[in-house]
């Protein structure tokens, strides 16, 4: 079967600075891809490339089959992380406004249901809530019924509940059978919604395939939290790491190492369990915190 999307031995350099540096991977029809990696690492680039906007220097992207070209562009749909919205006309003609520049489109009343835009239509853009305006930003991404999505940093500055309401909207749309592709810094926002990941850094990618497989490949622990109060006693025998006011024990047996904290008697009373997750992922494979 063809793969949806193709992408084989893809560069782009400026320069001397080589921002994708021969990277390959397929994405596959109906499902969520997402893209994480520090600031500058190229996945935002990546993206660009395979948005259409941005010229390989080298390597090929196939839609379908083919080289991206009219049907790739008529198909597809661009959420930007930033998007000027034409002043003083409401989200109701903006809708109308962008429903005009393509020749297939969904009917006006299927894009306000789908993003539960009816409670501000004829509102005016400018006075949009973060939440309201990104959801605006996702009917203008869908106007054209598009069969591959691009959502790039969409929910950065929404609050938790505007951020979760939004990725109720796009899991609808997955739903839908409707390909997603999605850069994000949010980790949990890529566990909850992307069925294969891919990690970049430096123009290359370092880590590819599902969260779970990615977590299982890379960690076979959990972490146990305690406060640093509670921590006081010789416990050079775990393998710890601080993390502000609380300690983390890596353990790869949980009943063991609680046998043992109660043993040097430390409380248990702060105690708290978790599986490993993205972000620590993440900061094992970079090394560090986001880059400015």
């Amino acid at each position: 079967m063809i793969p949806f999307l193709q992408v084989d031995n893809l560069a782009r350099h400026y320069q001397s600075v080589k921002a994708v540096d021969g990277i390959s991977f397929s994405i596959e029809r109906g499902r969520c891809f997402g893209f994480l990696g520090p600031n500058g690492a190229g996945k935002t680039t990546t993206v660009e490339m395979l948005e259409g906007i941005n010229e390989p220097t080298s390597g090929s992207i196939l839609y379908q089959g083919k080289p991206l070209g009219n049907r790739f562009k008529d198909e597809a749909g661009i959420m930007f992380q930033t998007t000027a919205l034409q002043d003083y006309i409401t989200v109701r003609e903006t809708l109308k406004m962008f429903q005009q520049m393509y020749p297939r489109t969904i009917p006006l009343a299927d894009l306000i249901e789908s993003c539960s835009l009816a409670e501000f239509l004829d509102r005016d853009t400018r006075k949009l809530s973060g939440g309201q305006r990104q959801r605006l930003l996702l009917a203008v991404a869908l106007v054209n019924d598009p069969e591959v999505i691009f959502l790039d940093e969409p929910t950065t500055g929404l609050d938790p509940q505007a951020r979760r309401n939004f990725w109720e909207l796009v899991r609808s749309i997955k739903k839908k059978g409707k390909t997603i592709v999605l850069t994000t810094h949010y980790m949990e926002e890529a566990y909850v919604l992307c069925d294969d990941i891919i990690i970049m850094d430096h123009g290359h990618i370092i880590a590819q395939g599902t969260p779970d497989e990615l977590l299982a490949k890379h960690f076979g622990d959990v972490v146990l939290q305690l406060p640093i109060a509670d921590f006081s006693a010789d416990c050079s025998q775990f393998n710890t790491q601080k993390k502000g006011d609380v300690v983390e024990i890596l353990s790869n047996d949980v009943d063991r190492t609680i046998r043992q904290l109660i043993e040097l008697g430390i409380s248990l009373a702060g105690l708290r369990i978790r599986q490993r997750t993205l972000e620590d992922l993440f900061l094992e494979l970079t090394g560090q915190e986001l880059r400015a």
